[in-house]
């Protein structure tokens, strides 16, 4: 008897000696001295027996040798496993089966395989996978010759033949395919599909005695034999991710827990491996691990140590026993890149434990020196790397084609870190399988190929995606051309029979229970396929072959295939996830795919983002001529992002990956001209950022110093043109493709404009350099015509692929379809492309999931694919030759794919984030709105104007509040351009009826509505206004003309009536100038006209405080200046434009000059050549000033050289009375660059002439009071005590030795009936003369007579005008016709009427000083303003109205219709408390100039701008152009009309009766001039032959009418509406006085609440978005089924279900928010400045009535802080507020808070105190927000501080709102504070919007 000891060799008893000493202290003496179990081989002659301790099992005869497991018994069996091995004994003596659970590695399987070699059973193995189903297990059909058969699959083989079935990984399998077995595991039977049965032996054969095995047969029952048994492997699944077990299935198995070997069994083996490391080490290293896989680590959250991996890691350390023991645990087990912070911590805390934290000390290999063939061994190569200054070689597989020296290869630039890299891998290469992981574009696939070409492997490239089944993974089926069904090996398997190195792409996106299908091959290099073909590690396979004296012939026919020897697997995959906190609450977003599971498949090795300096050099290796400078500041942003660990700069810098920044690299060196900015703004598609993350993005630039230069000017012509076959577009060119299939080049509709010429000019430079294109924009922008115009000037066919949520894989390469049985594969338009060299188009690419899209990355990076059919794409040909199957790219392939942006509310799938960095992005946008108006003309050349530029504006304004998110959608050029086109065709519809085709989408959301009329009103699009809402003034008459004198010039030679006027000339003194600065504001203009159409056109608000007083305006051109005396400043602005501009001159006017308090300004603009510059005169102290509005140039011109003089005696300020006579500034002939300045009482005309910067000096004899320019040489004095007039004429140039005089004539005043001569008191004081004459034709009409003569207007207080005919060129006597007033304005007391009575107190100590009178000339108008008190109202009103509240009126006295009307200007806002000073400015509320032709412009005290039409014939043009926008509703029903040529005619239109009493007749067929009827004449009406008006008001029944709701169901509704509020008032006990207070906050916010919950639901729809689910018996064909389809199955169909969450995976927890609101003193105190309390109040009360609801989506608490401390509870987590009651409380809260508190600040205690407390609060995610006014520099905190305490926490997002406060504070603050963190409200209106922002940028972007 000869027995074999398998475990007791000399060296055990070595290793256990040596254990002895290391544990004997720990231990003491006995303490290991357990029975040991012997496995004994005992050979007898009844046959061999194995006996493991006392327990023996008989041996059989296999009947398939080839399928009993060899080579697994190691050489020393640890006791450990003999007694598992004893264990399984048992239960198969006693015919159970058995189930070995525990952790993650290859040991369960191991001694599954050691027990079936010692027992020699032959084996049926199956690794579960979640796409194992049931026909995997029992019967599969396969097709052989037309007819289908039914193969048995393992589980009935191993049956049926007495096998052991091992199910490994039960845990993956999905739920109800498993219990398939539980009869088979119960009682061994089973019903097949085939028909047959399965018995169990005994009954089987029990019914064998009675029957004979034939009628057994054609029963068909098949005997189970009885040697059948199941080992299951499986994990412990809720510590594990899976599928728990089915209780029934758990109850048929006995369970043995198969945990790590013990520490010293484990300890032997890694002595063996590792003889020449120190022993310590060893055990050091296995203490690590051992400690990584306790109970207490696994509570921590950290994943189990792979111990297994141990033994292939020690091999690495026996041949460098150098090496870092921490860069070894690092490639098992990457806890730099699969844990967060605090796992991190406690992995370092273990390794500086045992000793092993020692990364720094040892040096790593540096390069690998040499490769070479190794001479000794077949399949190897000797690699000698360099570590230190030590050459080690060692040897490696290597693959079967020639080796590359290191460093030889054009397009892979070594640098140290990489080449240090790929010596790691040579050393993990030696022994293991290796993974990198490495964010995207790091150059992972690069290294791979580098390390393959030098070991002369070739690479399989395999790219994972997500929904890939173990199917595709292994073996695909397929139809031979018989029709027969057979299984196609997938490149995987050929790469392993053949020795290739098999590059997995993505592991990361594989589901884990299909990626296990792979852990035998990878731990064993073993696997099972579906086919029943088995390939076995080579030296198996060799032992097998030697053992049973097989042929690889034989083996192959019984499908056993040797795995090449050379075989090894690089993965690749970006980095898990890190979750913030270590529990793994990032299971929703990008799993933590590195589980224990993969953890022992692989080393792992971590590819770093490069140095800078490594990284510049790639740059400058890979591209030659890159501008140094460029790339240096391109890599200096980039490093910047990468270093912050701000999630947002995080994400800014994968998008500028080494790929991106390559490719931006290879355009700069193209196109050296090209900005940095626009190429990194490019490559982070920075225009659909959210917002805070392009302010990030925008903030780094900047502090990169990478300036935005602006497009070159020339941007507006570039053109393109196609000359002699080649295409210009700008300044580049290219050829013209000639293609062979003319018909696939697109011909489209499209007009050139700028941008988009800017955006094809960019792809064609990025389409030369060899990229494929990705366009990315909102809808309708035009992607696809570009892409179609961009290709048709390149003449390239396309083929077109339109994606959508089903698109799949299959269907994006092949079509399968079913012919005569054969299944036939139709290429798909990708592979046509690809074949044909077409350009593909793949439009809406974000509606395919990522998984699917991701393929594109093999295509485009590799140029190789595999297609379902088993061919495959390769680049270049020579890779085709000699091998089947084979498509090769054609060259002149390429891609161009169209995606939408990422975000709300498009919730497509993130493309771009998922592939940006493979393809050019180019973002497309709205054209700007000159190109939009242009491109818009083209469509529509007949739509006037004025209607394109209000719809091009109305948009622009949309646009830009969608991307600050006020509006969801994104309103685009192409609903636009439909406006447009319909306008074009159906001219008469009004604009403001087509556009609701647009806007109809919106009519049902009442705030999305309101923001949308609001913005078409401002752009007067008349949207809702009925034709009938005309509101103008009402016109009286004017009295009849009469001529009331004449006025005669004296010119007699009498000496003392011609006076000589001596005049001398000096040049000026010029001070300065002076740089102020010139602010710009944005000029918010809103259209009057939206509603109703009444004179006033446009009307906005001027930037000033409210203690400013408006005390100027006047206008040059187009342009508006208004001048401000409190302090002094001027604004100027186009009436138009889109901005105002303003120049404060407070430090040009201190209160104290010259003693004025109260300045008063005068403004005139100049003419050419001084455009743009104005002259401001101050009349108290007679300062003149020269601005430049462009440059913000001051300087003071000094008019007489002696007024430097400090006034005799400063004035007080509070004495009453005035100064003496102010001085006063003529500026009528401005615009010819020269004024006259004199001062009351005084008697000298100082003429200025800027432009020849000299003053001439005029002195009179008399004293005057006032000075009407009225012609350039004629100028109308007034004496100061006589109100005598004098004419004074001057020739037309002094010239300077001219002695100039002037001479005075005095005009003598007569009135008509000159008897009694003219009575003193006719003497009329002119307040306004025009300096021009009225045309001949507008005389004529005043006058009503036809007159030919030069001729002046005047206004007085006596008349509404006069007309002096004649004056003042005629020396015959000049004729005054006068329009006489019924009583003089002067007269009528200026009694105040209305709300400014008390205001005022009523008292008027002077003549206001502005007349507010002009006259319009060509309109033939004198318009005036007067306060209401001077306004005949009565006549104005009908009795029953009460005038409305107003500023004033303007008075129109219209000489041309001889009628007046009072237009009221609306009251001002907000008016100065300074009312005394008011009222010197002017007795009515506003200040008036006259404005182009025919209007004025007011601007009332309180700065409101109002731009008015007066003239009658533009009026009249107007009301007929917003008659049109809103189109004919003439009323009438609309007919529907089917013309029958029938020549029968109704009744013929007729005239009709006429009425002989003419009254009104309204219908009825009969009469003429009737209104509303049909056929006869008359107005309204419809169908009669013509118009005809009876002088009848037209009664039109408009349809609005006949549309309206009767008024008492409107009455009805609104009081249900009233009662319903009261009842909810009542059920929260509310008192409407608080309902009302609760509403003034809530309404504020409303639209930005509305807007977050519409984002809000969307997410959490997207969020229940339906799956796909696989083998399903019913639902659509699967295509990837389709042959199992053909062979008769069920399962072949997929169908939208709700997809469980995988078991295991742990709950989503909710987001966590804290608003942290300042309740300090100061907030209250400032309350009355800016409101921010209030606005605070409004953001708290935003935040509550937006998360309603979402309480398990959002946990939110607000906690206030203020100088009581900063933990105010405001609302409490488990507390939220539920009704409105109860968030009143909270505002009211704050706001007694505030009033009552201590001052103080804690923002920064508060801030860090809630980070910390959140940061211990379990969440998905964590926020932060702050609200704040800026007052920290008053108590003495630094920005600095606040900076470090907001990014103190990288879990938690916090951001800092703060309400701008005293001068520039809060913006420094910002400035010192980290980018998209911080922000400045200077307006608090902006802080709802501004919370808002935070919240769709971060928490929503991830729901």
């Amino acid at each position: 008897m000869h027995s074999q000891i398998l475990c007791s060799g000399s060296a055990a008893v070595v290793a256990s000696r040596r254990m002895r000493n290391i544990l004997g202290a720990v231990l003491g003496r006995d303490g290991w001295m357990w029975r040991t179990h012997e496995v004994k081989l005992i050979n007898t002659s009844s046959g061999d027996t194995v006996k493991i301790g006392e327990i023996s099992y008989k041996l059989k005869t296999p009947q398939n040798p080839e399928l009993v497991p060899v080579k697994h018994i190691s050489d020393s069996l640890p006791q450990t496993v003999a007694q598992h091995l004893r264990w399984i004994m048992q239960k198969d003596l006693l015919g159970q089966d058995v189930f070995l659970i525990g952790p993650p590695g290859p040991l369960r399987r191991s001694i599954a395989m050691q027990y079936l070699e010692l027992t020699k059973r032959e084996v049926e193995y199956v690794a579960l996978s979640r796409d194992t189903t049931e026909t995997d297990l029992k019967q599969r059909r396969e097709i052989r010759s037309g007819t289908a058969f039914y193969i048995d699959q393992c589980a009935v083989r191993a049956a049926t033949q007495g096998r052991v079935l091992v199910l490994e990984g039960l845990e993956k399998a999905e739920r109800n395919v498993l219990p398939v077995l539980n009869n088979l595991l119960e009682n061994r039977e089973m019903q097949l599909e085939d028909g047959r049965f399965l018995m169990s032996a005994e009954r089987y054969d029990k019914l064998l005695q009675e029957h004979s095995k034939e009628e057994l047969d054609s029963w068909k029952i098949v005997r189970v034999s009885e040697d059948f048994r199941v080992i299951a492997l499986g994990l412990p699944v809720p510590k594990y991710k899976g599928n728990p077990l089915d209780p029934p299935l758990r109850s048929r198995f006995q369970a043995r827990d198969i945990y790590y070997l013990p520490f010293k069994d484990q300890l032997e083996l890694l002595y063996t491996a590792g003889p020449n490391i120190a022993a310590e080490r060893v055990s050091q290293l296995l203490s690590l691990g051992t400690t990584l896989c306790s109970q207490e680590s696994s509570n921590l959250g950290l994943p189990d140590f792979p111990v297994d991996s141990l033994l292939p890691a020690v091999h690495v350390l026996n041949t460098f026993p150098m090496l870092s023991s921490q860069q070894l645990v690092q490639r098992l087990y990457p806890y730099p890149s699969i844990l967060g912070k605090d796992g991190r911590t406690a992995v370092e805390g273990v390794l500086s434990r045992f000793e092993l934290l020692d990364g720094h000390r040892q040096p790593a290999p540096s390069t690998t020196v040499n490769v070479s063939m190794a001479k000794d061994v077949e399949g190897h190569a000797d690699v000698t790397l360099r570590v230190v200054d030590k050459d080690i070689t060692f040897q490696v597989p290597a693959g079967t084609k020639e080796l590359r020296p290191p460093n030889s290869s054009s397009t892979f630039i070594s640098t140290p870190s990489h080449s240090q890299l790929i010596a790691e891998m040579m050393q993990s290469h030696m022994v293991k399988d290796i993974c990198l992981i490495g964010a995207k574009g790091c150059g992972k696939s690069v290294i791979a190929r580098e390390f393959a070409e030098m070991l002369g492997y070739s690479i399989e490239p395999v790219m994972l995606y997500q929904d890939m089944t173990a199917r595709d993974l292994l073996q695909q089926r397929y139809t031979l051309p018989n029709g027969d069904t057979a299984w196609r090996p997938s490149p995987l398997v050929t790469a392993a029979i053949e020795g290739k190195l098999l590059l997995l792409d993505g592991i990361h996106r594989v589901n884990l229970g299909t990626l296990t299908v792979l852990s035998r091959l990878l731990h064993d290099r073993e696997l099972d396929l579906y086919d029943e073909t088995r390939l076995l590690s080579w030296d198996r396979y060799q032992t097998l072959k030697e053992q049973l004296h097989f042929s690889d012939q034989q083996l192959q026919e019984r499908s056993i295939l040797p795995i090449h020897p050379s075989f090894r697997v690089v993965a690749l995959a970006e980095p898990p996830v890190v979750s913030a906190s270590t529990s793994s609450s990032s299971s929703s977003r990008g799993q933590q795919w590195l589980s224990p599971e993969l953890l022992t498949m692989f080393l792992y090795h971590t590819v770093s983002p490069l140095a800078k300096a490594e990284e510049m050099g790639l740059i400058q290796g890979l591209t030659h001529n890159v501008p140094k400078e460029a790339a240096e500041q391109l890599l200096h942003l980039t490093h910047s992002l990468r270093k912050m660990n701000d999630p947002t700069a995080q994400s800014l810098a994968s998008s500028l990956s080494t790929r991106q920044l390559l490719r931006i690299c290879r355009r700069l060196s193209q196109y050296p001209d090209e900005s940095i900015a626009h190429s990194v703004n490019k490559a982070c598609l920075s225009r659909f950022l959210p917002s805070l993350a392009r302010a990030y993005l925008e903030k780094s630039l900047a502090n990169c110093s990478i300036e935005e230069t602006p497009y070159p000017a020339d941007t507006h012509d570039i053109s393109c043109i196609v000359k002699d076959g080649v295409l210009t577009i700008g300044n580049v060119s290219a050829p013209v493709y000639n293609p062979s299939e003319k018909i696939k080049v697109p011909d489209v509709l499209f007009y050139d404009n700028p941008q988009h010429m800017m955006v094809m000019k960019d792809m064609l430079k990025d389409f030369l350099l060899g990229e494929h294109l990705l366009l990315v924009g909102n809808q309708g922008v035009g992607k696809n015509k570009i892409v179609d115009r961009f290709l048709h000037l390149l003449n390239r066919p396309r083929e077109y692929l339109q994606l959508h949520r089903d698109t799949t894989v299959q269907t994006l390469t092949l079509q399968p379809s079913v012919r005569n049985g054969i299944i036939m594969y139709e290429d798909s338009p990708l592979v046509k492309a690809v074949k044909l060299g077409h350009i593909l188009v793949i439009d809406e690419a974000d509606k395919a999931p990522t998984n699917v899209t991701c393929i594109l990355k093999t295509l485009v990076e590799s140029g190789e694919m595999i297609l379902a059919d088993g061919r495959r794409i390769v680049s270049e040909s020579h890779k085709a030759e000699g091998r089947p199957n084979t498509v090769v790219m054609h060259p002149d392939f390429r891609m161009l794919v169209l995606a939408n942006r990422p975000g709300f509310p498009f919730l497509g799938n993130d493309f771009f984030g998922a592939l940006g960095d493979i393809f050019s992005c180019h973002a497309v946008d709205n054209p700007k709105p000159q190109a939009e108006l242009a491109m818009l003309k083209q469509y529509g050349p007949d739509v006037p104007d004025a209607t394109l530029q209000k719809l091009v504006a109305a948009f622009g304004e949309l646009r830009s509040m969608a991307d600050q998110g006020t509006i969801t959608y994104p309103y685009s050029t192409r609903e636009v351009v439909n406006i447009v086109k319909h306008l074009q065709k159906f001219p008469d519809e009004g604009l403001a009826n087509v556009v609701r085709n647009v806007f109809d989408f919106d009519s049902y959301n009442k705030d999305m509505r309101e923001v949308l009329i609001e913005a078409l009103h401002k752009h007067g699009i008349p949207i809702g206004a009925k034709p009938s809402s005309v509101k103008l003034a009402k016109e009286l008459p004017l009295p009849e003309a009469k001529m009331t004198g004449y006025w005669t010039i004296n010119q007699g030679g009498n000496a003392r009536r011609k006076l000589l006027c001596p005049t001398e000339t000096h040049p000026i003194d010029i001070k300065g100038p002076v740089f102020l600065r010139v602010q710009g504001y944005p000029c918010n203009r809103q259209e009057s006209r939206a509603l109703s159409f009444s004179e006033e056109k446009a009307h906005w608000q001027i930037p000033m405080n409210e203690v400013n007083i408006i005390c100027d305006v006047t206008t040059k051109d187009d342009v508006l200046y208004v001048a401000t005396c409190n302090p002094v400043s001027l604004y100027s602005m186009k009436e138009c434009g889109e901005s105002i501009r303003c120049i404060e001159l407070y430090d040009v006017f201190p209160r104290t000059i010259s003693g004025v308090w109260q300045p008063f300004v005068t403004v005139a603009p100049l003419g050419s050549p001084l455009e743009g510059q104005v002259v401001l005169h101050e009349e108290q102290s007679n300062t003149v000033l020269h601005l430049d509005m462009v440059t913000g140039a001051v300087r003071r011109l000094m008019l007489s050289p002696d007024s430097e003089q400090p006034p005799t005696r400063a004035l007080n300020w509070w004495s009453s009375k005035d100064q003496q006579g102010a001085h006063k500034m003529c500026h009528d002939f401005a615009h010819k660059n020269w004024l006259l300045f004199y001062k009351e009482d005084g008697n000298q005309l100082e003429v200025l002439d800027v432009l020849e910067g000299r003053v001439h000096s005029i002195s009179l004899p008399i004293n005057l009071k006032s000075v009407f320019l009225v012609a350039e040489d004629r100028w109308l004095l007034l004496e100061s005590n006589t109100n005598k007039k004098f004419l004074l004429t001057k020739p037309m140039h002094m010239a300077a030795e001219d002695s100039g005089v002037c001479q005075l004539h005095s005009i003598s005043e007569d009135s008509v009936s000159s008897g009694h001569g003219a009575s003193p008191a006719e003497v009329s004081v002119p307040q306004m003369l025009s300096c021009e004459q009225l045309p001949n034709e507008n005389l004529s009409a005043a006058l009503d007579q036809k007159i030919v003569s030069p001729n002046r207007i005047l206004v007085d207080n006596g008349s509404f005008a006069r007309v002096v005919v004649g004056f003042p060129d005629l020396v015959s006597p000049n004729e005054v016709y006068s329009f006489k007033r019924p009583v003089e304005l002067s007269m009528m007391k200026s009694g105040e009427s209305g709300a400014h009575m008390f205001l005022r107190g009523g008292l008027r100590s002077s003549p206001a000083k502005r007349e507010n009178c002009v006259s319009l000339l060509s309109a033939n108008q004198v318009v005036r303003a007067l306060p209401p008190s001077k306004v005949p109202l009565r006549e104005v009103y009908p009795k029953d109205v009460t005038p409305p509240m107003t500023a004033a009126y303007l008075e129109v006295t219209d000489l041309n219709s001889k009628k007046v009307k009072y237009i009221p200007v609306p009251r001002s806002m907000t008016v100065s408390p300074y009312t005394s000073w008011l009222s010197k400015v002017s007795e009515s509320d506003v200040l008036m100039a006259p404005l182009g032709s025919g209007g004025v412009v007011t601007v009332d005290m309180g700065g409101y701008v109002r731009l008015w039409e007066t003239g009658l014939d533009t009026l009249q043009r107007s009301l007929m152009e917003w008659r049109n926008m809103i189109g004919t509703e003439d009323g009438r029903p609309v007919q529907i009309t089917i013309q029958r040529d029938s020549g029968l005619d109704v009744t013929a239109p007729k005239h009709g009766k006429i009425d002989p009493t003419n009254s009104p007749h309204i219908g009825g067929n009969q009469w003429a001039g009737g209104t509303g009827g049909r056929d006869t004449a008359g107005l309204g009406g419809k169908g009669g032959p013509y118009r005809l008006d009876a002088g009848h008001k037209v009664y039109q029944v408009s349809q609005a009418e006949k549309d309206a709701v009767p008024e008492e169901i409107r009455r009805a509704a609104r009081e249900m509406g009233e009662k319903a509020f009261k009842d909810r008032l009542k059920e929260i006990d509310m008192s409407e006085y608080d309902a009302a207070t609760y509403e003034r906050f809530s309404k504020a916010v409303r639209r930005q609440v509305q807007s977050l919950r519409i984002i809000l639901d969307s997410l959490q729809a997207k969020g229940k978005e339906r799956q796909w689910l696989k083998n399903q018996a019913l639902g659509e064909l699967d295509d990837a089924k389709i042959i199992d389809g053909l062979t008769g199955e069920k399962a072949i169909y997929k169908r939208r279900g709700e997809l469980d969450p995988e078991l295991g995976s742990p709950q989503q927890k909710p987001k966590r928010l804290r608003v942290l609101a300042d309740v300090s003193g100061s907030m209250y105190r400032f309350n009355g400045v800016d409101g921010r309390l209030e606005r605070s109040m409004e953001a708290v009360c935003m935040v509550m009535e937006a998360l309603e609801n979402y309480e398990h989506k959002f946990k939110y608490d607000i906690v206030g802080h203020s100088g009581d401390g900063y933990d105010i509870e405001l609302v409490r987590v488990d507390n939220v507020p539920k009704n409105n009651k109860h968030r009143l409380k909270v505002l009211k809260t704050m706001h007694a808070h505030a009033q009552f508190c201590m001052s103080g600040d804690y923002t920064l205690e508060g801030t860090d105190a809630s980070i910390k407390e959140l940061a211990r609060e379990e969440a998905d995610e964590h926020f932060v927000v702050v609200l704040s006014d800026a007052n920290l520099e008053r108590y003495g905190i630094r920005p600095e501080r606040f900076a470090r305490v907001l990014t103190s926490d990288p879990q938690i997002n916090a951001f800092a709102i703060f309400i701008g406060s005293l001068g520039d504070q809060a913006e420094r603050l910002q400035k010192t504070l980290p980018a998209g963190r911080s922000f400045v409200a200077m307006d608090t209106k902006q802080i709802p919007q501004i919370l808002q922002q935070i919240f769709t940028s971060t928490m929503l972007s991830s729901a």
